[in-house]
């Protein structure tokens, strides 16, 4: 069988998992948490993450979404001065890596036919790896990948291409044999300036049209990635 790459690294959230489903209500409850009950507060903090309160979901342009923890954690911190932003990050962290998981498609059975065809597998984060290996570990997949990192993790942060090559390294994969697959345009900018090939998802709050001048492909969630990586 003729295929299009022999690697392929996955964002997480908006990727792997829905990103509305999991993280909307999340990011409301943890609002509510650290205002502990203050509504100007709430709606302080909500505005500085870009969250809608009335429709309990993050604005397309919230800066959470494609964001490092710790940004998220400066968007918050910002508006709670009685709290340190390495106390937010650590809230942040822990209360994360307890996220209801709404997976794209059925994970292990996806995954298991990506490695059926001998494809090395990764995921790369702008999360923490705490919480990235928490989800994948309950979702029952943290050992399908053979390269897991997030933020910080020592490689960087998307959209700089570093953590990307990272894995084109650990796996001794050609960059222009790594497909990387995410919702944001920050996982496909690195993408395309690690030299990889780059599939768009719309599992996550991005349009088509904000992902297909940085895609080789849009599909409507990873589970067209099969297809597409046979049809060559």
């Amino acid at each position: 069988m003729s295929l299009r790459a022999d690697a392929v690294l996955f964002d997480k959230d908006g990727t792997l998992f829905d990103f509305g489903a999991t993280w909307d209500v999340w990011g409301g409850e943890v609002i509510a948490e650290l205002s502990e009950g203050d509504r100007a507060l709430q709606e302080a903090m909500a505005a500085s993450a870009g969250y809608d309160l009335a429709r309990k979901s993050f604005r397309p342009d919230s800066p959470v979404i494609a964001g490092t923890n710790r940004e998220a954690a400066e968007c918050l911190a910002r508006e709670l001065p009685h709290r340190t932003l390495e106390e937010v990050e650590t809230h942040l962290m822990r209360a994360a890596a307890q996220a209801p998981l709404s997976e794209a498609v059925p994970l292990v059975p996806f995954l298991a036919q990506l490695a059926a065809m001998e494809m090395a597998l990764g995921v790369m984060t702008n999360d923490t790896e705490f919480a990235a290996r928490s989800h994948l570990r309950t979702a029952g997949v943290e050992g399908m990948f053979d390269f897991i990192a997030g933020f910080d993790s020592g490689y960087g942060a998307k959209p700089d291409p570093d953590p990307l090559l990272a894995f084109a390294v650990a796996t001794n994969t050609p960059p222009e044999r790594v497909v990387m697959v995410g919702d944001s345009s920050h996982d496909l900018i690195a993408g395309r300036a690690a030299g990889m090939q780059t599939v768009g998802v719309l599992t996550g709050p991005a349009r088509e049209v904000d992902l297909a001048p940085l895609a080789d492909i849009v599909l409507p969630d990873i589970g067209g990635l099969l297809g597409w990586l046979t049809s060559v």
